[in-house]
């Protein structure tokens, strides 16, 4: 629900949070962990504002934060958000709302922490920024039904979707050992590619290598073994979002995922950006649950819910940029490939959670939910080169002539979001980066 945090006129002490081209301003409020660059500092819990960073746990102490949001505050003096994920939605909106009266310029606690900047804040190009929480499992979804229609047709044209599609949510386990934070180098993976025309299988880097854009949810409170979490109740677990960059081999990929579906295509690595924005700041940005088509299947009953239906959407706006090696030597700015929107996702965030724990999985504070790559109805919004390219049938073409069917070694694949809405201040997800490095020689 919208509350005083959300109010399009506060403005900050922190002035770049008032430039209107930030990500962070004082509607936002994510939260990430971080430490000094170059240094051994402890990790710590902080919210960035502008283009600085609030260490959370120095405002507790310094006597800004208490009662409600002092429990949360205290949380944040660890290197992870996962003890702030396990307290629930009272208390993240109490800290919420505590850090913003914080950074305001026009409230008692904003001129007194004005006077303590120094000691509270950091500036972001100045810290150093892992995972923002301690991932011990990672599921991936196929929320988005254009992107599951585009790839089906691919390979089953008369039967793009299988019938199962839009009566469940479909998934996989990913892998959360090779979750990495944005910036982090992406090697090329070797693996096993199908041979030509009934010939053998060969081993060697991939060919294909591709990313998917999407939207990463992470779960706040979880729920005990044997345990289920009914929809109407799902809201209170689902902590907040961050971009994910899904890196694919499409040619190991087509090889090995039948019968049982992703493989060593997806493991190699997953990149998150660093940032972690709550439910409570994507409020302004809730739209109904995406409009099934005449015909389509009603959600089963445990999936059904008239609050989600009405909200469960959520209209952020997923852009993918390019940069290659020969650009950035250049001085070459990113060019945009594409720009959906997660108001495309066929199934609400809600429904991905409860049907995850809808036959008793434990789910745990931490625990991260892809959304599958996001793409909507026309070409210039397709989350991945797959679709963009059509298999590599299709090329693109960039603006210094270079030409990509997939990435090739150097490429550089930023993702960005961003909520847009009248009326309301637009808030960003910061950056999903990574840079494709050459495949390790094979030694074996």
């Amino acid at each position: 629900m919208l509350n005083e945090t959300h109010r399009p006129d506060l403005r900050s002490w922190v002035a770049s949070a008032n430039d209107g081209a930030t990500d962070f301003p004082i509607q936002n409020l994510p939260y990430g962990v971080y430490r000094r660059r170059r240094s051994d500092e402890p990790w710590r819990v902080g919210v960035a504002i502008g283009a600085m960073i609030l260490d959370v746990a120095a405002a507790h102490q310094a006597g800004f934060l208490d009662g409600e949001a002092g429990r949360a505050a205290r949380t944040c003096a660890s290197p992870s958000l996962n003890g702030l994920m396990s307290l629930g939605p009272t208390s993240w909106s109490a800290l919420r709302r505590a850090v913003s009266d914080v950074l305001r310029d026009d409230t008692d606690a904003g001129r007194a922490a004005r006077g303590r900047a120094g000691s509270l804040l950091l500036a972001q190009e100045a810290a150093e920024m892992r995972l923002p929480a301690d991932v011990s499992d990672y599921t991936d979804f196929y929320a988005s039904v254009y992107h599951a229609t585009n790839v089906g047709s691919m390979f089953r044209p008369d039967h793009p979707l299988l019938p199962n599609y839009k009566w469940v949510p479909i998934g996989y386990h990913g892998r959360a050992s090779s979750l990495v934070v944005s910036g982090t180098p992406v090697v090329r993976p070797h693996g096993q590619l199908a041979g030509d025309e009934g010939a053998p299988p060969s081993r060697a880097p991939s060919r294909r290598m591709d990313y998917e854009a999407e939207l990463g949810i992470f779960v706040g409170r979880g729920n005990a073994l044997g345990d289920v979490i009914p929809i109407e109740e799902a809201a209170d677990h689902l902590f907040g979002v961050a971009l994910l960059n899904d890196w694919s081999a499409r040619d190991i990929q087509a090889w090995e995922y039948q019968p049982l579906g992703p493989f060593l295509a997806k493991n190699f690595a997953t990149t998150l950006s660093p940032w972690v924005v709550t439910f409570e700041a994507l409020a302004p940005f809730r739209v109904p649950a995406f409009a099934r088509a005449i015909g389509d299947p009603v959600p089963l009953p445990y999936l059904a819910d008239a609050a989600d239906q009405a909200h469960g959407g959520i209209d952020l706006q997923i852009e993918v940029w390019l940069r290659t090696e020969r650009m950035r030597n250049e001085g070459l700015d990113a060019v945009q490939l594409s720009h959906g929107t997660s108001r495309d996702l066929y199934w609400t965030m809600a429904q991905l959670l409860t049907h995850h724990a809808s036959n008793g999985c434990n789910l745990q504070p931490g625990d991260l939910l892809g959304s599958g790559t996001i793409s909507g109805a026309d070409k210039t919004s397709r989350g991945c080169l797959l679709e963009l390219t059509w298999r590599g049938t299709e090329p693109i073409t960039l603006p210094n002539g270079e030409v990509r069917r997939f990435l090739e070694d150097g490429d550089e694949v930023i993702l960005r979001a961003h909520g847009v809405r009248a009326g309301h201040v637009s808030i960003g997800l910061g950056e999903c980066s990574g840079i494709v490095r050459p495949a390790i020689p094979l030694t074996f």
